[in-house]
């Protein structure tokens, strides 16, 4: 009985977090805050950031994690999950790498707006659309790479299950509105992008190289 009602705080809590978190990045909060702020929206992008950071940690640390291992591989079976885990840490640098990490930080936007030339309808950030390196193959490179990244662990206990479920279902959640956003901003562009890129899972790979 103990072990469900872990496993309830466990969602709530990270409910709590995913909440906060879409809320604060939502299009409305950005909105209100441009009626009372103006240009100095420049700010909340790094303000958000840290905020996420601070609320996640929040959740890691206050979440109870009950000692239930769901497996644990042994020799050579977790030498294989690991380097397979390597593998996606390498192909989450490889997507990473095509974004602007100053402007996702939000170092970016303060820099414009010291020197005058933010624009106020950028919102949070100078939206940029990405086409090539791993984006050829996968719209969400990064939430994919993250996802292998969790899931590949030699063990594997309560908690951590739990939060990689929770992960992934937030990820897919997560896109979908991202998504919106990026069609908003982009318009056809995006679209067309959309239909001839899968979400997640780069399956269009091997049938390109095949066709080759």
């Amino acid at each position: 009985m103990s072990l469900v009602k872990d496993g309830l705080i466990i969602f709530i809590l990270f409910l709590l977090f995913g909440a906060s978190h879409s809320v604060l990045a939502s299009h409305k909060i950005k909105l209100w805050i441009i009626k009372r702020l103006g240009n100095k929206i420049a700010f909340y992008r790094l303000f958000y950031n840290i905020s996420s950071v601070l609320i996640f940690f929040l959740f890691w640390f206050t979440a109870p994690k009950p000692y239930v291992i769901i497996y644990d591989l042994h020799y050579p079976f977790d030498l294989i999950i690991l380097v397979l885990q390597i593998f996606s840490l390498f192909g989450l640098l490889w997507a990473s790498s095509k974004i602007d990490v100053k402007e996702f930080l939000g170092i970016n936007q303060i820099k414009r707006f010291f020197n005058g030339t933010y624009k106020i309808e950028e919102l949070d950030e100078d939206v940029e659309f990405i086409a090539d390196g791993m984006f050829k193959y996968s719209r969400h490179p990064i939430y994919f790479f993250s996802m292998l990244f969790l899931g590949l662990r030699p063990s594997m206990d309560f908690f951590y299950l739990e939060f990689f479920i929770l992960s992934i279902i937030y990820f897919i959640v997560g896109s979908y509105y991202e998504e919106k956003k990026l069609i908003e901003r982009l318009g056809v562009r995006y679209l067309e992008y959309q239909k001839n890129v899968p979400r997640f899972i780069p399956y269009k790979i091997f049938i390109n190289d095949f066709n080759k």
